[in-house]
């Protein structure tokens, strides 16, 4: 296959951000919850995409740990490469706020995540930073 047949999507990166126990996610204008982060733009790298991602979402710089998970996501007719890090704060005040792009933003945590609606791979993504987390711990 050539590259000009090859299939082409979006990249969306998202971050998993563990503070104090708690996730904060933020609802979408479809009314889903998701994880913090956006679209790659031309000549980033995927760290530097969800570096700019969380502090616009909000407010809040993070340092980009280990890769989590990947998959195609099919919303609003386009199919979407997602891929998912776990991120740590850096600030030392972790105060974050929702900006324009979001309708709600909310801190939870791990045990209520199960019951939200949102894709079932950032829940996924959301397990599997809670056990590398607590490895680091042990």
């Amino acid at each position: 296959m050539t590259d000009q047949n090859a299939a082409h999507f979006p990249i969306s990166v998202k971050g998993v951000l563990i503070n104090d126990g708690m996730i904060p996610l933020l609802k979408n204008e479809r009314d889903e919850w998701e994880l913090p982060g956006g679209k790659l733009e031309l000549g980033e790298a995927f760290e530097e995409t969800l570096r700019r991602e969380v502090i616009e979402e909000l407010g809040v710089s993070v340092e980009v740990m280990e890769p989590l998970n990947n998959w195609i996501y099919h919303v609003n007719n386009v199919h979407v490469a997602v891929i998912t890090y776990r991120v740590e704060v850096v600030d030392i005040e972790f105060n974050p706020k929702v900006s324009h792009e979001h309708k709600e933003l909310r801190l939870f945590r791990p045990e209520d995540i199960a019951v939200l609606k949102m894709p079932d791979e950032y829940k996924n993504s959301i397990a599997l930073a809670l056990q590398r987390q607590s490895h680091e711990f042990t």
